[in-house]
């Protein structure tokens, strides 16, 4: 099934199902009025829900209407935890690559990941909205899991067993406030902004086969100003799973219903698909020829990020955003 939340004037927003085309929703109004009380009782709500998208996807829901990811906020609108891992070796390998620093071997057996914000996530269609342009607004195009009640010392197969719903993000980044914050030892915080949400969270069974070993096996299509710059697979090249990025939070600490992991920015060796980042191309730039040349993004750029299933649907529908100024 398919769930989002429409925006309705409060701080979570209101539940709706969402047919499997993106067509159509329902209010979810008898069942629950927001995700997080579906998270928090799963066993429970989700058989009901799910009723109500197979009702939905058989044209037969009375009270159905047209469905707008305009209207959607993000599908969990503030989470009790957002942790982003790095789970694309490839993409650290090239950044690093292009400072001239060597990539630690215990990258390769233990998981990165940060704690970010998620008091304030943004819709699909909420603009991206930063104080300067000079902080260098950069897109991170990602997919993530939205998690039930992981317990503290959970193994990674144990760990995908907690996993309830997937989404896609925008991970925006603000790449030149980064350096400083890191020579502090201290890890990311003003460079992280708030993040963004496709318009819906689906169950892992929407992905049919290209849910595979806690991966998504589909391409995360990027499109900046309306140009087509990344069409990267988020499934083979993810050296860690969902299982194992859960697993690794999990080792001194419970994780709760509503907790979200991303994977970070999806990058593939191949460039020819491109990026899913800016930061990513400068790298390739600065080791092709010594220097980046693409600058990050200006007010009034566009960043699209979708994902399409074999079917040639969008699983998640789109993210769709414009870089704009902080009106004071």
């Amino acid at each position: 099934m398919k769930l989002a939340s429409y925006k309705d004037g409060s701080r979570d927003g209101q539940l709706v199902v969402v047919s499997r085309d993106l067509s159509t929703a329902h209010y979810a109004t008898g069942i629950a009025t927001r995700l997080q009380q579906v998270l928090d009782d799963w066993n429970f709500l989700s058989p009901q829900l799910e009723d109500l998208a197979q009702t939905l996807n058989q044209g037969k829901a009375r009270h159905a209407f047209a469905f707008d990811a305009r209207l959607c906020m993000a599908p969990l609108p503030r989470a009790f935890q957002w942790a982003d891992g790095s789970a694309f070796i490839n993409h650290v390998e090239l950044v690093r690559k292009a400072r001239g620093a060597e990539v630690p071997e215990s990258f390769y057996t233990d998981p990165l990941m940060y704690q970010g914000g998620s008091d304030d996530f943004l819709g699909p269609c909420d603009d991206v909205v930063c104080p300067s342009e000079d902080f260098g607004i950069d897109f991170e195009s990602e997919v993530a899991v939205i998690t039930g009640d992981v317990p503290m010392g959970a193994s990674p197969d144990a760990a995908l067993e907690g996993i309830r719903l997937l989404a896609l993000v925008n991970d925006v980044s603000l790449r030149q406030l980064i350096p400083a914050e890191l020579a502090k030892g201290f890890g990311f915080f003003q460079s992280k902004p708030a993040s963004a949400f496709g318009p819906v969270a689906v169950t892992p069974d929407e992905l049919g086969g290209a849910w595979q070993g806690g991966r998504v096996h589909l391409n995360v299509e990027s499109v900046w100003n309306g140009k087509r710059v990344g069409l990267c697979n988020a499934g083979p090249e993810m050296t860690f799973h969902f299982g194992q990025l859960i697993a690794h939070i999990a080792k001194t600490r419970n994780v709760r219903a509503g907790s979200i992991v991303g994977s970070g920015t999806v990058s593939n060796k191949d460039w020819s698909r491109g990026y899913s980042c800016i930061a990513e191309k400068r790298a390739i730039e600065t080791i092709e020829s010594g220097a980046p040349v693409t600058e990050f993004m200006k007010y009034g750029d566009t960043i699209r990020i979708e994902v399409k299933g074999a079917d040639g649907m969008s699983v998640f529908g789109a993210i769709d955003q414009r870089v704009a100024p902080l009106n004071r």
